[in-house]
């Protein structure tokens, strides 16, 4: 399964984002231990998001987030935030399962 982990990734510091990001990265590194593909959409959009002509930081973060859980079968929800439900949300809606913790994802075969 392509598996999307999903958290809170804004923060009051720089310092808290990348402890967001950091287990997010961690978490995907189990998920594809499990034999699954992890996709982190914070990942994915930063390199485009903080580029000097990106006008709208938080839209471009979001719409590459929410267009990569168009395409994932799961998603691993960390923790809440208004990013990460809408992920779930997606993903809910296709009728893709929501894990909360990775031992609850199956070992892929």
């Amino acid at each position: 399964m392509m598996i999307m982990v999903a958290g809170p990734y804004s923060a009051g510091t720089a310092e808290q984002r990348q402890s967001n990001l950091d287990a997010m990265n961690c978490a995907a590194a189990q998920v594809f231990a499990r034999g699954h593909i992890p996709v982190v959409g914070v990942n994915a959009a930063l390199p485009v998001a903080l580029q000097p002509g990106v006008a709208d930081f938080r839209k471009a973060i979001m719409d590459i987030s929410l267009a990569l859980a168009e395409r994932c079968d799961a998603v691993l929800l960390l923790g809440e935030s208004p990013g990460a439900n809408m992920e779930r949300d997606i993903i809910r809606e296709k009728g893709g399962a929501v894990y909360l913790h990775v031992e609850d994802i199956p070992l892929a075969e």
